[in-house]
């Protein structure tokens, strides 16, 4: 009699658990189609995101020089930051780079059709082609890029810093930053009011020129490359989405690799102490000051990580957006 009791009640709960899924489901349904596919969107770039955050991190420290970094390479990097930091230590910002991506993704959504509407009405010239596509992709990454654009300053800026957690600070006194001696930022928090303190709202969009700049190109060549690598699949297999799929990351892995430059012009940017030692006022400046400086392999600092990362991340990132839209029963 138990039993039977108790296998009514697990029913009688399993029951319940479904309902309140299907409560949840049906709530997801009565959002717009777009809505929907910015929340599975967002959910596996989150995914991926957090997985590779301490190559991110990484990347970050090589890509601006920061001492006693950019001379013992990736995996160095990787031992000095668990040694300082601990294991938390890589996923420093990462929360940040989180925030920021659910906002990035509904930007790029609402605009992409809205642009693409306007150049093919106000444009006829433009045409129905590629080229829509990619001006309306690039006006549309570049709406959202820009409405963000302060979260990624204030994620590069926490993330340069490096503290050693070992020591404890002196009373009421910040920590130091242990490569730049410069008092280290306690929180995303803190670090926007510095900003603000230092460079008003303007500081806010330092660096912001380098990417505006590289949106279109970096568009124009991942489509070029992505269109010549499907070329070289045999025709019978150009359905394969896991070959398509492929191309199309092969295709951003050589628009970054080109247009990586100015990303690591647009860090260093970012993390100039602002009013203080702003060391470049655009983005040619910056070029030529790291080439003469730095030397010209430090424009490709950290590339390698993005090889690296490329693999998990997108990996990852398809099998958990197909699992989230299962869950949320949307449709392909």
């Amino acid at each position: 009699m138990d039993k039977e009791s108790s296998d009514i009640d697990s029913s009688i709960e399993d029951d319940d658990t479904y309902e309140i899924e299907n409560e949840q489901v049906q709530i997801v349904h009565s959002f717009p189609y777009y809505i929907m596919e910015t929340i599975a969107a967002g959910a596996y770039t989150t995914l991926a995101k957090t997985t590779v955050a301490p190559l991110e991190r990484i990347k970050i420290l090589l890509q601006t020089r920061a001492e006693g970094f950019h001379s013992v390479g990736a995996y160095g990097s990787l031992k000095k930051i668990v040694k300082h930091e601990g294991l938390r230590g890589l996923y420093k910002a990462n929360g940040v780079t989180i925030l920021r991506m659910l906002p990035h993704s509904a930007f790029h959504h609402m605009t992409y059709e809205q642009y693409r509407s306007i150049l093919h009405y106000k444009c006829p010239s433009v045409g129905t082609g590629p080229l829509l596509d990619i001006l309306a992709g690039s006006a549309a990454g570049a709406t959202a890029f820009l409405c963000t654009y302060p979260l990624d300053l204030a994620r590069t800026k926490y993330a340069y810093q490096v503290v050693d957690r070992r020591k404890t600070c002196s009373d009421g006194l910040r920590c130091s930053c242990i490569h730049s001696g410069h008092p280290a930022h306690q929180g995303i928090r803190d670090v926007f009011r510095t900003i603000y303190r230092r460079g008003g709202m303007l500081a806010f969009y330092r660096g912001v020129g380098p990417t505006l700049g590289g949106i279109l190109p970096y568009n124009v060549l991942k489509f070029y490359s992505y269109e010549q690598f499907k070329r070289m699949v045999p025709t019978e297999h150009q359905s394969s989405v896991a070959l398509n799929l492929s191309c199309g990351a092969l295709a951003g892995l050589f628009g970054q690799t080109v247009m990586y430059p100015l990303d690591v012009v647009r860090r260093q940017m970012q993390v100039d102490i602002l009013n203080h030692n702003a060391r470049y006022k655009n983005t040619i400046q910056g070029l030529k000051a790291i080439v003469r400086n730095q030397g010209w392999k430090q424009l490709y600092a950290g590339l390698c990580i993005n090889y690296m990362k490329v693999v998990p991340s997108v990996a990852i990132g398809l099998a958990s957006f197909d699992a989230i839209k299962r869950r949320l029963q949307i449709p392909s």
